[in-house]
């Protein structure tokens, strides 16, 4: 999500059509369409489950992986950027947390398949192989989060604040609020409010990650 300093700051298919391409036979007869009507809260419920399940792991993995950097890594940017994602996710996973509690969803707290193997095979590693991986999987990372992100906040918006980006990069960590994509569903516009509220810190870390690879890079090619 280059930002490296980011103060305390908080960690996107739209789901109108999420929603319309899970509707009912057309064929249903007119007194079935109350219940059809419940429809679009059933799959919002299981959205937001699935969003929040998935962001979860992303922040226990990101804090695992620092965690391991400030270990293993040898490189200062390395460190540094490591240190950035333990102070920004750990804020971001509390944040996760007390949205789930309200709405009554459970958040997990243990890494998926996935990423147990990811730190597994960079814990083999060190010094400059380390970095490197690392790096990579930095930069892998937070664009997947941008991905769920994306879909959630306001894409006039967003493509205006990417716009003022590209022209003036260094004014990409003073933007501060991009709003969520507005819904009526109650329970998927909290989720979209969380991820309008980190998306300007997911995309300075993905910013961060891709300078620290370009650097890393540039050393090794050094004779």
């Amino acid at each position: 999500m280059k930002r490296v300093a980011i103060v305390s700051v908080t960690l996107v298919a739209t789901l109108a059509a999420r929603c319309s391409g899970n509707t009912k036979d057309l064929g249903q007869s007119r007194s079935s369409e109350p219940a059809a009507a419940s429809v679009p809260a059933d799959i919002a419920s299981q959205d937001a489950t699935d969003f929040i399940h998935h962001v979860a792991i992303v922040n226990v993995a990101e804090i695992d992986l620092a965690k391991l950097a400030t270990e293993r890594g040898s490189a200062d940017g390395v460190k540094k950027f490591a240190q950035m994602m333990i102070t920004d996710h750990t804020a971001s996973g509390e944040k996760l947390k007390t949205l789930a509690s309200d709405l009554k969803l459970q958040a997990p707290s243990d890494l998926d398949d996935k990423h147990r193997e990811q730190r597994d095979t960079l814990a083999k590693k060190s010094g400059t192989d380390f970095d490197r991986d690392y790096a990579k999987a930095m930069v892998d990372g937070h664009k997947d989060l941008i991905d769920q992100l994306e879909p959630r906040v306001d894409k006039k918006i967003l493509d205006q604040w990417k716009d003022a980006i590209t022209a003036k990069p260094t004014a990409a960590p003073k933007i501060a609020a991009i709003p969520p994509d507005r819904s009526d569903n109650p329970t998927t516009m909290r989720v979209n409010q969380f991820a309008a509220d980190i998306y300007p810190t997911v995309y300075a870390h993905f910013e961060a990650a891709k300078a620290l690879e370009r650097s890393l890079e540039k050393r090794a090619a050094r004779p």
